[in-house]
Order: C-alpha cells, then sequence, then structure tokens
C-alpha cells in the first residue's frame, strides 16, 4: 500500500497532521496538554509502503516546553511496540526531524517508550498475586481512574515504612519502568536483600500517580491542567485529588525515607535532587542524603551525583514540590530521582539511548541505597 496514514488515537497518543502529501516532509506537531500549555510528550504510530523512506518533521519542537532537550535527542522507535531503539534525529530552526524506511508497513514513535494503562493494569495484579502486596484505591482521578497505591511487607508492625511514587509528570514514562524493576526485585523470593527488608519494613508505593494525564497523552499535567509536582503545599479534591489523597495517607501511616521518581528531558544523566533548601535541613539530614547517594553510586554505574539541578539556598526550597514538603513535614530523607530521556552521557548507548530496561535496572539497584540509609537511620546519626 502507499497511503500513508498517521494516528494517535490510542492510549498516551499526541500528535498532530499539518501535512502529510508529501513523503518527503510530512509535517506535524505535537498537541499541548489537555488543559495546559505544556507540550513534548509524543506517541504516535504510522503506516506505509514497505521499503519506502519517509521523512518527518515535528513543526513546533522549538516551542515546546523544554527545548534544550532536542540536540542530541533520537527518537524512540519500535516496529511491534516491545523493542525499543533510536532513530538519530536533527534539530534545526525549531523543527525535529527524522526519517526511516519502512520494514514494515507500520512503525510507532514515541518520546520514550510508552508505559501504557493496559500495562499498568498488568502490573497491579502482577504484583498483588503475591500474598505479601496488599493493593488499596485510595481515591479517584477527576477521569474516574483509581489511585493505586501497593504495600509490601511481610509485617503487620514494620520498623520502617517507605513510600516511593512514580510519573507525576505522565510524559515521564521511564518512572513507571523504574517502578516496575524496583517491584521485580522486592517480590524476588531469591533476593537475600529484599526478602531480609520485608522482615521488618513495609513499602508504600504509588507506580502512576497521574492515571488521566498518562492516558490523554500529556507531558506534565493532569486532567485538569494542574501540575502535580507543585500541588503538595495544599492539594484539592477539585483539581488534584492524586496528591489528595496519596497525601493523606502518606500523613497517616508516616514514613522515614521518601522517593519521587522522574525524568528530565534536557540533561543526560541519573541523578538526585535533595531538600538542603528546607528550612529544617540540618546535618542529620544531609547525612542520610550521603549515605544513600553513596551506596546508590557503590551498586550502579548509571547513577551519579556530579551533574545535576542547582542545589537549592538554605530556607529557600519550593514546598510544594513532593520531595520538599515531605522531607520537611516528616523530618527524614526525601529525594527526587531524575533519569534522562536521551542517554546517559557516562554511559551511552547508541542503538537504544536511554531505555525501560536501564530504567528497570536502577529500579532495581536503588535497594540497596534505601537498605543502607534504613540502617543509618537506625543508628541514629
Amino acid at each position: 500500500m502507499d497511503k500513508l496514514v498517521v494516528s494517535d488515537q490510542f492510549d498516551g497518543g499526541n500528535i498532530e497532521i499539518i501535512d502529510a502529501s508529501d513523503a518527503n516532509n510530512i509535517q506535524l506537531a505535537i498537541r499541548k496538554d489537555n488543559a495546559s500549555d505544556f507540550l513534548q510528550w509524543f506517541n504516535f504510530r504510522v503506516e506505509g509502503a514497505i521499503g519506502k523512506t519517509y521523512r518527518f518533521s515535528i513543526t513546533n519542537a522549538g516551542k515546546s516546553s523544554y527545548p534544550n532537550g532536542w540536540p542530541n535527542y533520537s527518537v524512540c522507535t519500535s516496529w511491534d511496540r516491545e523493542e525499543w531503539f533510536r532513530t538519530p534525529c536533527t534539530f534545526e530552526d525549531g523543527v525535529l526531524s527524522f526519517e526511516i524506511q519502512l520494514d514494515q508497513n507500520t512503525v510507532h514513535f514515541a518520546y520514550f517508550t510508552p508505559y501504557s494503562h493496559d500495562r499498568h493494569l498488568d502490573l497491579l495484579a502482577w504484583a498483588q498475586s503475591d500474598t505479601r502486596v496488599t493493593g488499596e484505591t485510595l481515591g479517584q482521578t477527576i477521569d474516574g481512574r483509581a489511585i493505586t497505591m501497593l504495600r509490601v511487607s511481610e509485617s503487620d508492625e514494620p520498623e520502617h515504612k517507605v513510600w516511593m511514587i512514580a510519573r507525576q509528570h505522565p510524559g515521564e514514562t521511564m518512572a513507571e519502568w523504574f517502578v516496575e524493576g524496583f517491584l521485580q526485585t522486592l517480590l524476588d523470593r531469591n533476593d537475600p536483600l529484599a526478602n531480609k527488608l520485608l522482615q521488618t519494613a513495609a513499602f508504600y508505593i504509588v507506580p502512576n500517580m497521574n492515571p488521566d494525564g498518562s492516558s490523554r497523552g500529556n507531558l506534565r499535567t493532569n486532567a485538569a491542567g494542574a501540575n502535580l509536582n507543585r500541588e503538595w503545599l495544599a492539594p484539592s479534591i477539585e483539581t488534584s485529588p492524586e496528591v489528595y489523597w496519596v497525601r493523606e495517607r502518606m500523613m497517616l501511616e508516616g514514613g522515614d525515607l521518601f522517593l519521587d521518581i522522574h525524568g528530565d528531558e534536557e540533561l543526560p544523566y541519573n541523578f538526585v535532587a535533595g531538600c538542603e533548601g528546607n528550612p529544617t535541613y540540618d546535618a542529620r539530614h544531609a547525612g542520610l542524603e550521603n549515605a544513600f547517594k553513596d551506596a546508590f553510586m557503590s551498586i550502579s554505574p548509571d547513577f551519579q551525583d556530579t551533574h545535576g539541578y542547582p542545589k537549592d539556598k538554605p530556607g529557600k526550597a519550593d514546598m510544594r514540590i513532593a520531595a520538599n514538603w515531605l522531607g520537611e513535614h516528616f523530618n527524614t530523607l526525601s529525594f527526587t530521582i531524575e533519569m534522562p530521556f536521551k542517554d546517559n552521557a557516562d554511559l551511552p548507548n547508541l542503538e537504544t539511548g536511554w531505555s525501560a530496561e536501564r530504567s528497570a535496572q536502577l529500579g532495581h539497584d536503588v535497594l540497596y541505597p534505601i537498605s543502607a540509609t534504613l540502617k543509618k537511620i537506625e543508628a541514629k546519626t
């Protein structure tokens, strides 16, 4: 067939067709988040002629929320939506362009490897098949989807409580791949560290904080246009129920360690952002952060602490951000973990870039720094 079909009519899809009349210059545009001006995430399917080369141009890439994310970016590409590789791009005059010769008549492109709502439901079902896992709907989103938390433990009265939330920004799909890898490790009955931790600790995990934005194909906001990672100081049921219900449960349960999993469009590194700008940040808090980072670097070459966000000045933290609010409210370690959309510049992979698989591996590795930090908390140092 010679007819070209471009579609985003599926879960997490996002693209607009400007002009598809010329195979050498198919002009597309990214749709804004449904109720805000954020735009960066795209995810679409192309159907065309086998053996024919098509060139795509995303014409509004220069007007995206993070235009510095496009230099050295390569688009995630898949023939079967299971195996993903990178197709090189050029970014000139605000236009992101790439081309491909079709090995079969359909191909899929995305900003990063998608994590669908079906896979999210499969992850929840798989985890809850383990007797150590209890699933609970904390509330509902604006679109009526479940805000699901998993409790994982062998103890009814745990000594420690660890929270992990992910994908407040729905286009940061690497965050849920991270959680999937973490759960696979935590529930591995042959993993001695996981088995030991589950005897005395409880893990509270929200794999997807923003299922509405994920299904709508948003980059950063929920169905009401709220950036959930700016809602923690005063969330509301009307505009940010996802944060409201999770925060309520956190305040009920308490916690010793909080991790919020994200992705960064521009920086090609894995790093953490801490609470150094919080009003009550002190030497104890700094010691917990250093213990976590040192342990993470010792177990994973993909993690580093040289490149990252500028440090907040003392007392100047934005308390609307989850990690800051949680670190202050519970007076304990609270980190934002960031992964790249592009690649890890320290250990690049030209074929896949930073990938779903490496995100899951980093989630696997994070169990070790969690354990090291809990030991330091027990020592009260």
